[in-house]
């Protein structure tokens, strides 16, 4: 089976603290919040419950014990299975080891940056870069505040999301003045008249074979 395809990041956030010890979701809720992992996780209630439904229906975790106290909902206390320890290992060592190229929004967006008349680019990056400089200030405040309370191993992500945030804002910047300079610059009418001719030549070279 192949777990780093089938298992998300929820999935191993999940098996990462059962492996820690049997609990139920909303410890589970309680100790992402308090580890930081929401900077990597949107925590919401559906996205947890589903993790563990998937994990519960693949057999690497199961039901330990059900209790209800007075009038409350029952409680669910899960356990990770031999399988579960099996498929986190080995799906957290292929993450680690194995570089994946994983396409975002915004590298989509930059392919199709020659709609966008230079200038237009110009002052959408610079709109970029502040947004980007602000999360940077606020997630390096956030590390600084969360170190002291916890071993730097627990804030490695963190670590991780800061060095490639401040990494895209240099590559931004770089790119806005590369563009101001007239070094990087592009002519959208030219682009789609050689992509024409381009396309004509192929259908003459289809037509002579």
């Amino acid at each position: 089976m192949n777990y780093m395809t089938e298992l998300g990041i929820w999935e191993i956030s999940v098996l990462a603290l059962l492996r820690e010890a049997p609990m139920h979701p909303y410890e589970m809720q309680r100790l992402l919040r308090l580890r930081h992992k929401d900077e990597i996780l949107v925590l919401k209630r559906g996205s947890l419950y589903h993790a563990i439904h998937r994990l519960m229906t693949g057999g690497l975790i199961a039901v330990k014990t059900r209790e209800r106290d007075g009038k409350r909902p029952e409680r669910t206390t899960y356990e990770i299975t031999f399988s579960g320890l099996e498929a986190f290992a080995e799906t957290l060592r292929k993450i680690v080891a194995i570089p994946r190229h994983v396409s975002s929004e915004f590298m989509a967006a930059m392919s199709f940056l020659i709609h966008l008349k230079p200038a237009e680019a110009i002052l959408y990056l610079e709109q970029r870069a502040r947004n980007l400089n602000a999360e940077v200030r606020d997630r390096a405040s956030g590390l600084a505040d969360a170190s002291p309370a916890v071993l730097r191993v627990n804030l490695i992500e963190s670590e991780y999301l800061l060095v490639m945030l401040k990494a895209e804002l240099a590559w931004v910047q770089g790119i806005k003045k590369e563009i101001q300079a007239g070094k990087l610059t592009w002519d959208l009418k030219a682009i789609f008249r050689d992509a024409k001719a381009h396309r004509k030549n192929t259908v003459n070279k289809r037509k002579k074979q």
